[in-house]
């Protein structure tokens, strides 16, 4: 099978790429074609590719079905639109967390078998804002629960909130995720070392 769905962002970068990038982390299969995603961006692969993508208070939900080696995994800003009008766009969990469903249903794949990671929503600017429960990223990771939730869906591991910005990278063919967490320096901290 191939590179399967991506969503239109990804499929003009995917067609400026020279080729699959090559990961040196411990363990990793180099192996597997790489996917970047950005902000606003969808996929969905079989195993002989791994997506990757860098998180701050987006949050990211990875879909698996540990029989046939296919996934998806999103990178969305917002937990949804509200009243806005407009074509499906996975920069809103609940219109990215549906294009996934309706690409894995293409192939065959039942959203009940399944599992699901969650990862992100971390607060950025610590020193600016607090973590509070209306913060954008607390926010994107409570909708991308409610609708695992009430899609069937196990979430079999998360990471998120926080601070600072996460690095994952979603291994198709394992069902495995690599993380990164990386908090912001703190700007005192910062201009004593300078």
């Amino acid at each position: 099978m191939n590179l399967v769905h991506q969503s239109p962002a990804q499929a003009a970068v995917q067609s400026r790429s020279a080729g699959s990038l090559q990961v040196t982390v411990p363990g990793y299969p180099s192996a597997r074609a790489m996917v970047n995603l950005d902000m606003g961006d969808y996929c969905v692969a079989d195993g002989t590719h791994s997506i990757k993508t860098l998180l701050g208070s987006c949050v990211s939900i990875t879909l698996w079905h540990p029989a046939r080696k296919i996934g998806a995994m999103c990178h969305f800003l917002l937990a949804s639109r509200g009243e806005q009008v407009g074509p499906a766009c996975a920069r809103f969990c609940d219109e990215a967390l549906y294009m996934m469903l309706r690409d894995l249903a293409a192939l065959g794949v039942e959203a009940r078998e399944c599992e699901a990671k969650i990862f992100g929503g971390g607060n950025m600017f610590p020193s600016l804002y607090e973590e509070n429960p209306f913060s954008v990223g607390r926010k994107n990771g409570e909708r991308a629960r409610a609708l695992l939730q009430q899609a069937g869906i196990p979430v079999v591991a998360e990471d998120l909130y926080g601070t600072g910005h996460r690095q994952v990278i979603f291994d198709v063919g394992s069902g495995d995720v690599w993380l990164r967490q990386i908090r912001p320096v703190d700007p005192q901290d910062a201009s004593l070392a300078a």
